[in-house]
């Protein structure tokens, strides 16, 4: 046997160690032994088959399943196997509506060593099924009294630890809970996650459950392992009777998770306006102070407009910003309720934000950049219309002459448009200390000797630079020739000009560059230069200008307006 052929069997052996350990770590106390590769007996399809007949609603049919049933209890073996969910007879039976079909499985699994508390491969066992099926109309109150009357521990976990008690909590069926409480069952059990089934009531809106459990002795206050507090789960669910309910009886909504959310941050995501405007006046400032984040982030974080509206209107603040230790969990270190909006692609949030005075540049990285990144020009074009600053900077990963948006669409033309025709310093792309003084911009040679000193930084790069990149080659051209439609006079550098030779544009950029300016544009760059940007980016604003509306077109570059063109077909 070869080296090669004696590495594949270890393989495999080691990947038959493996899989046989973690099913010995995952093998129940209470499971049964069952042959999973060996085909069920002929007598247990025959028993699963009566017992799913036991769905019929014709009597005549659910009576022969019975004797069918009865015929079949002296099999043993057959009610000890397991089909491949891990389900026994006793099991199938738990959850279908007729009792005498139950009380037959019942009486034949107590002959062998079944104990009632073998689990399914999602570790639920008769009793939980048999409540998760929750339904008093469908024999399920039967099905778990007969269980319990059997023998049953009503305080018996799955998997998940849940009990037989948050099920009945979950699928909201007060009689089968008053059955397993008056039986035994503790509201204080916790389930995996540290919940109670106080919790799960609250989490599913069962109101009426969550009633009987607090009556019950369940506690309004309680805290799961996260520290999500049972109002938490009850915001969440937009269930505003079981909000009510839970402060009828002392639950604080002032109290946070361990990841610092209050129910009035979960009502503010999930949209619940009721709920939200209920907790409003109850939620402490100081506990929202604490928590590092206001409930207006959360509305923004979750596009819901109406909550927005009211938060505003009950005088929360847009320009509120994260906590340090909120922040600090976001790779972007975001701060803003805008950044949210935009990041998530929210325009109406976005635009009721703006409205109401949400400022645009207070992240470390800006919200038009997150905009533009994503290529959204409606939030982009909304944000320039209320003076988002277009020739921004972020430094971090890239130290650039010129303004950092034009980085995030050098392969969207119709974003570099826009931003070209919303004021983007175009001319700080051909900003550079390299070449003579004749191959020297005429706006460069303006500049003062301090700024100069700033831009022949050696860690601070110029366009020329940031193109010159081989996997930026068959871009430079286009980029070039359409800045070229916003800027007077330039020259290229020498580097810059090396790179356009190559590009099919180079002939009509050489071209351009030999002859003088056309005086109508010289004379619109010079008009632009004196307005504001906001102005020009503002519809509005615009409108009110007293220019005729052919010279407002060719002030705001109508003509290359992609994204209006585009919004129109």
């Amino acid at each position: 046997m070869d080296d090669v052929e004696q590495e594949g069997i270890n393989d495999e052996l080691i990947e038959f160690a493996i899989r046989e350990s973690i099913q010995d770590a995952y093998k129940l106390p209470h499971s049964i032994r069952t042959n999973r590769k060996a085909p069920n007996s002929e007598d247990f399809l025959k028993i699963m088959a009566a017992i799913h007949k036991g769905k019929d609603p014709d009597p005549f049919i659910q009576n022969s399943d019975v004797y069918a049933l009865q015929e079949l209890s002296g099999c043993a073996s057959a009610f000890r196997e397991s089909d491949s969910r891990g389900r026994l007879p006793l099991h199938a039976a738990a959850v279908q509506p007729q009792r005498d079909v139950l009380h037959v499985v019942l009486q034949a699994s107590v002959s062998t060593e079944l104990t009632l508390e073998e689990q399914t491969e999602d570790g639920d066992t008769s009793l939980t099924l048999a409540a998760e099926a929750g339904l008093v109309e469908n024999g399920s109150y039967n099905m778990v009294l007969s269980l319990i009357m059997g023998g049953a521990f009503v305080e018996q976990v799955c998997l998940s630890k849940w009990t037989a008690t948050h099920e009945a909590a979950k699928v909201g069926c007060p009689a089968i809970l008053m059955l397993l409480l008056r039986h035994g069952a503790k509201v204080t059990t916790r389930d995996g996650h540290g919940v109670t089934p106080l919790g799960i009531a609250a989490e599913h809106g069962n109101t009426e459950a969550l009633d009987i459990l607090i009556e019950h002795g369940g506690d309004v206050n309680a805290q799961a392992s996260n520290g999500d507090t049972v109002l938490y789960d009850a915001a969440g669910s937009g269930n505003l009777d079981s909000v009510e309910l839970l402060l009828q009886h002392g639950a604080n909504p002032s109290v946070a998770s361990y990841a610092f959310q209050l129910p009035i941050h979960r009502a503010a995501y999930e949209g619940h306006v009721l709920v939200l405007k209920t907790l409003i006046p109850i939620t402490t400032k100081r506990a929202i102070r604490l928590s590092g984040q206001d409930p207006i982030h959360s509305a923004a974080d979750g596009g819901q407009v109406e909550c927005l509206e009211l938060l505003i209107q009950k005088g929360h603040d847009v320009n509120a910003l994260l906590g340090t230790h909120i922040s600090e969990n976001y790779g972007d270190l975001r701060k803003s309720p805008l950044f949210f909006a935009i990041s998530n692609g929210y325009t109406t949030c976005a635009e009721k934000l703006l409205e109401a005075g949400a400022r645009t540049d207070l992240d470390p990285l800006r919200c038009i950049l997150v905009a533009i990144r994503a290529e959204r020009y409606e939030l982009v074009q909304l944000l320039l219309s209320y003076g988002a600053e277009v020739n921004c900077y972020f430094r971090l990963i890239t130290n650039t002459v010129f303004p950092t948006a034009l980085q995030y669409c050098l392969t969207d033309h119709v974003m570099l448009r826009l931003l070209l025709n919303s004021g983007y310093q175009a001319h700080k792309c051909f900003q550079c200390f390299h070449g003579n003084g004749e191959e020297t911009d005429s706006t460069w040679i303006d500049l003062h000797n301090q700024a100069y000193q700033i831009y022949s930084q050696p860690d601070i790069i110029t366009f020329c630079e940031f193109v010159s990149v081989s996997w930026l080659a068959h871009l430079v051209g286009s980029i070039v020739r359409t800045l070229l439609d916003y800027v007077s006079y330039v020259s290229i550098c020498p580097n810059l000009k090396r790179i356009l030779k190559k590009t099919p544009e180079w002939d009509e950029i050489s071209d351009i560059l030999r002859k003088p300016r056309s005086l109508q544009h010289l004379c619109r760059l010079v008009i632009r230069d004196h307005m504001q940007l906001r102005t020009l980016n503002d519809p509005k604003a615009m409108a009110a200008v007293p220019f005729p509306p052919r010279l407002k077109n060719y002030m705001t570059y109508r003509d290359f307006d992609l994204y209006g063109h585009l919004s129109l077909t």
